[in-house]
């Protein structure tokens, strides 16, 4: 594992769980799986201080544990997802912009307390929102219904049951299977059609009930894997039934709205709009993130165009053709029948807004003239160095150099195919090519640093100014009550003069300084996950 990573993930659970997790987490992701024992040994901790930070990792779904060959538990944390922390305000900006200020909440919720049951987490969103519209109160059927409509889009899932103490390892194996239909399966008691319609079990599995069941119990489900349920969780009526993220339903979203956003940017917003067609009919027939979808016909996809788009037959053939025969080849023909069979290669799309990001990158740190080398080298894929010269159009010593100095930073490889078996440079060609997932990688590795960087800064500045931010803090508090209590002008002056000019000067730059570091992480980690999402076998990428 990368030391990058393991910085970076260690840097994010302090800020987020606290030194103690945050040095189970880093021992772990350093060294490996080890006994609750062992952690405690390496880590110079307490036993019940491993203990606590063990259960906030695996009630964040950051860790497994499994029974090795002597009988004893081993801990294995997945440093990928201790990076999804970065990701955190964009999977919750996501749900606003899907389902509102109570899809928010929801996901903010799940994601603070890692795993929670459907009925806590719909009471408390509840309360939160009836707070914050002051007095208003706000009915949790509502709630109930956002939660299920993120569930039935795959945002949410289920909690899978952690394996029996049983020797029986065939069934160990047979109970950590869960059908699909089992990932998303509303409890019965929770089912916002409860007590309306017949017990049936319906085409999602669904089970439905009649009413003046309520009193019954609840069919059994997988039991709870939460270190924090206890006795308060007895009177739940989904009891054992835990929810959590679906990272990789929110990542599919991230994947397609990328391409769609640059799809949008190079031909126009009809184009866009198909292929956010051509993805919605196949999210029936394709597993998630897979790297091509299953062929649909343009009879399919005319059926399911939105009737605002307002396209005719002839002109979304046409636009299918235009698709079809795009250098990025995002959309592949498969075939003529139903009037032309289409694919469309997610992998290839992604590639291409890879190399368009690695392009800015290259412009960026060496300029034009690099850039120009660099985008030749991946069109041409082999060139030796004169024909770079004369292709470029950049004088032989100034290419050269450029060109060596791709190479001496990684950017650019090197192959030598010799004429004769002595190797002799004289009789030897010399070719230059670019290993796209090489420099992906080189590249993902200095985006985990920049945001270790980026992080340590931001706590650098917020620690040095802690006493200033304090006092502004007690200000603000003051002139609020103040306020509240009707005080005259007099009285608020002379508050807000109890932080003197220079320090709301200071105030102001560092606020400025936060706002521009936290953008600068938001933006970094769009530029990892789109490495990471092109890279093959990503652990970003894997299916949970």
């Amino acid at each position: 594992m990368a030391q990058s990573q393991v910085r970076l993930g260690g840097l994010l659970l302090q800020h987020q769980y606290g030194e103690i997790v945050e040095n189970v987490g880093a021992f772990l992701a350093a060294k490996g799986s080890f006994t609750l024992k062992d952690i405690a040994e390496g880590t110079k901790l307490g036993i019940n201080e491993v203990k606590k930070a063990l259960c906030v990792l695996i009630q964040h779904n950051m860790m497994d544990f499994e029974r090795n060959r002597r009988g004893l538990l081993e801990y294995t944390i997945h440093i990928n997802k201790v990076l999804f922390i970065t990701r955190y305000p964009r999977y919750i900006y996501c749900a606003k912009t899907l389902y509102g200020d109570v899809g928010e909440f929801l996901v903010e919720e799940l994601l603070s307390h890692g795993q929670m049951l459907m009925s806590h987490v719909c009471r408390r969103v509840s309360e939160r929102i009836t707070q914050a519209l002051e007095g208003q109160s706000v009915d949790e059927l509502k709630v109930r219904k956002t939660f299920v409509e993120l569930v039935e889009t795959h945002f949410l899932q289920r909690v899978a049951a952690p394996p029996s103490d049983s020797a029986d390892k065939v069934d160990e194996e047979t109970e950590l299977q869960i059908k699909e239909k089992e990932m998303f399966l509303i409890p019965p008691a929770m089912d916002i059609d409860y007590g309306k319609v017949n017990p049936t079990v319906s085409s999602s599995g669904k089970r439905k009930r009649e009413d003046g069941e309520e009193g019954d119990k609840v069919a059994k489900r997988p039991r709870s894997t939460s270190p924090l349920s206890d006795e308060k969780n007895e009177d739940a009526p989904d009891k054992g039934v835990y929810w959590h993220i679906n990272f990789t339903r929110f990542h599919q979203f991230f994947r397609d709205q990328a391409v769609l956003s640059a799809l949008n940017s190079k031909i126009d917003r009809y184009a866009c709009e198909i292929v956010r067609t051509m993805l919605r009919v196949s999210e029936k027939t394709t597993v998630p993130l897979a790297p091509t979808t299953h062929p649909m016909s343009s009879h399919e996809i005319f059926q399911s165009l939105p009737p605002e788009l307002d396209l005719n037959r002839q002109t979304l053939g046409e636009y299918l053709t235009l698709l079809a025969e795009d250098k990025t080849e995002i959309v592949n023909k498969a075939g003529e029948s139903g009037g032309g069979m289409y694919i469309l290669n997610m992998q290839k799309a992604l590639e291409t807004l890879c190399k368009a990001s690695i392009e800015s990158v290259v412009q960026e740190r060496f300029g034009s003239k690099c850039s120009r080398i660099f985008r030749l080298l991946l069109m041409k894929r082999h060139l030796e160095q004169k024909q770079v010269e004369d292709m470029a159009m950049i004088p032989a010593k100034e290419a050269k150099e450029l060109l060596y100095k791709l190479f001496s930073e990684n950017f650019v490889t090197m192959q030598e195919i010799p004429k004769t078996p002595d190797h002799a440079p004289s009789r030897t060609f010399y070719l230059f090519g670019i290993n796209m997932h090489q420099v992906s990688r080189m590249l993902l590795d200095r985006c985990y640093k920049a945001m270790g960087n980026l992080i340590s800064r931001r706590e650098h500045e917020n620690t040095e100014n802690r006493r200033l931010v304090e006092k502004s803090q007690r200000v603000d508090a003051i002139s609020a009550s103040l306020q509240s209590s009707g005080a005259d002008t007099t009285q608020m002056s002379e508050v807000e003069e109890m932080i003197t000019p220079p320090e709301r000067q200071q105030l102001n730059k560092l606020k400025h300084d936060i706002n521009k570091l936290e953008q600068s992480e938001l933006q970094l980690d769009e530029t990892i996950f789109l490495l990471e999402s092109y890279l093959p076998g990503s652990e970003a990428m894997v299916l949970y």
